[in-house]
């Protein structure tokens, strides 16, 4: 997504004429009602709404301009994300990503991984259209050697074949793998894509040498984009709610949306609505947006300036709680566990003063023997504060990370200065700069596969260790 939140989604009166509120019934339903369930109805929904737009500019829309590959089929990237990559927010430009959009209607697949050598990090996370990070593979999950795994849809019955190390199962028939594959530098991208080569996807009848069984039937995926979703919003809900059965815990909130029109393939008809009914439903969006501006607000861990939160798991971590599902997508979106990866993250001085690029120049510095705590590697990127994409500047540098601390200068007690600045330090400094935006900054600080034993930054927020405050400095 480009942005987040209303602003990405919209807010504007345009937005009602997705609400699917059945033109029958419309007399009958209070101005409450309609502003209590528009308002969940948008914390439920904001997630799925961004996944659906992933997927879409992914797989379906070849002319997106984001385009990877069709279904079940992987696109390995050969470099990693920079200032021109904008279909999703906070993206990492540590790892080269390779991404594999799961069609399981038919029947699961297989996806086969090499041998990765010991001191390379990679992960597969897989996601589904609930944005439930329903597994892992890779060095932190299932170790570095070769291995198959079994992806299936939600009411697959099948029996597990032989050589399948594990089976994963997602809560919707669209999943989503997000390959991550660690590059030590610029020299090392042969080696990285070695290792994705590796990476493989059949379909259990191929993994099996059986006859494929016949195809799902295909779908109209519904175009979506910033504008349509701003006018769509709970269309493309009803129609990501088709591939999604629910849980235990969706029953309660799936039955109110239901009430008014809104449900697994339903489009609107809005002729019923009053003026009244509209004015209550845009702002039962807004307050939907400013519970999930408060959550990340408020309901973060501070430490030093930073936030410090855990908001990505499975359907399990979740266990019902939307607002914080909304506020993990809004914060990043396809985000990982906490014991995957942690990602402090900050817009503020520790006493609460916004960090402005075009104002003022910063330090971040960590004391000897105090960097991030990881048993794989850590980064912190830089993002323009409004966007939350990563920033062009003049040495297309978006981030600072462990790997390249061989070449960064430490000061003579040891500790490591960053600068962080919009213009460059000096020749001097310049190996240990973060270029920052002319304007509002955001950063995400990324600790890969975080250390369990202390010091350590888990569990989140009340870990033995912290990031250092950002100082300014000019």
């Amino acid at each position: 997504m480009k942005t987040t939140l209303l602003k990405a989604l919209g807010c504007a009166m345009a937005v009602l004429a997705s609400f699917p509120l059945a033109s029958a019934r419309a007399a009958d339903v209070t101005l409450a009602e309609a502003n209590a369930i528009a308002e969940e109805g948008f914390v439920y929904g904001l997630p799925i709404v961004m996944i659906y737009q992933i997927m879409y500019d992914y797989a379906v829309d070849r002319n997106s301009g984001q385009f990877k590959a069709p279904f079940n089929q992987i696109k390995n990237e050969s470099q990693v994300f920079t200032w021109k990559d904008t279909a999703i927010v906070t993206p990492n430009s540590d790892t080269p990503y390779s991404w594999l959009w799961m069609d399981l209607r038919t029947e699961p697949l297989v996806l086969s991984v090499p041998a990765v050598a010991r001191d390379r990090y990679y992960s597969v996370q897989l996601t589904d259209l609930n944005s439930f990070n329903f597994g892992y593979i890779g060095s932190r999950a299932t170790g570095r050697d070769v291995g198959n795994y079994l992806v299936v849809s939600p009411d697959w019955k099948g029996e597990t074949p032989a050589g399948i190390k594990a089976v994963f199962r997602a809560s919707t028939q669209f999943a989503l793998g997000v390959y991550r594959t660690q590059l030590f530098n610029p020299d090392d991208m042969p080696n990285v894509l070695k290792v994705q080569a590796g990476y493989k996807v059949r379909p259990l009848s191929a993994y099996l040498k059986q006859t494929a069984p016949p195809a799902a039937v295909a779908i109209d995926f519904p175009k979506i984009d910033k504008d349509l979703a701003k006018t769509n919003f709970f269309e493309y809900l009803g129609f990501a709610l088709q591939f999604a059965p629910p849980g235990p815990e969706e029953e309660a909130i799936r039955t109110r949306l239901a009430s008014v029109g809104i449900g697994p393939g339903k489009h609107s008809d809005f002729k019923g609505l009053t003026t009244e009914q509209k004015a209550a439903i845009v702002a039962g969006m807004q307050d939907g947006e400013a519970k999930i501006k408060q959550y990340l607000l408020s309901g973060v861990k501070r430490v030093n300036g930073w936030g410090v939160l855990s908001p990505f798991g499975d359907r399990a971590f979740y266990n019902g709680d939307w607002l914080k599902r909304a506020a993990g997508a809004a914060a990043g979106v396809l985000g990982n566990d906490a014991v995957e990866a942690m990602y402090p993250f900050t817009r503020d001085l520790a006493n609460g003063e916004a960090l402005d690029g075009s104002k003022h120049g910063y330090t971040l510095t960590f004391a000897k023997g105090d960097l991030p705590p990881v048993n794989a590697f850590w980064s912190i990127t830089m993002y323009e504060g409004k966007t939350q994409l990563l920033v062009e500047n003049p040495i297309n540098r978006y981030l600072v990370n462990s790997p390249m601390l061989p070449g960064m200068k430490k000061n003579a007690d040891g500790s490591l200065t960053l600068y962080i600045q919009k213009d460059s330090p000096g020749k001097d400094k310049e190996s240990n700069w973060l270029p920052a935006p002319d304007g509002p900054i955001y950063m995400v600080m990324r600790l890969y596969w975080p250390k369990t034993e202390a010091p350590s930054i888990l569990p989140a927020g009340n870990g033995t260790w912290q990031p250092p405050a950002v100082v300014k400095v000019k």
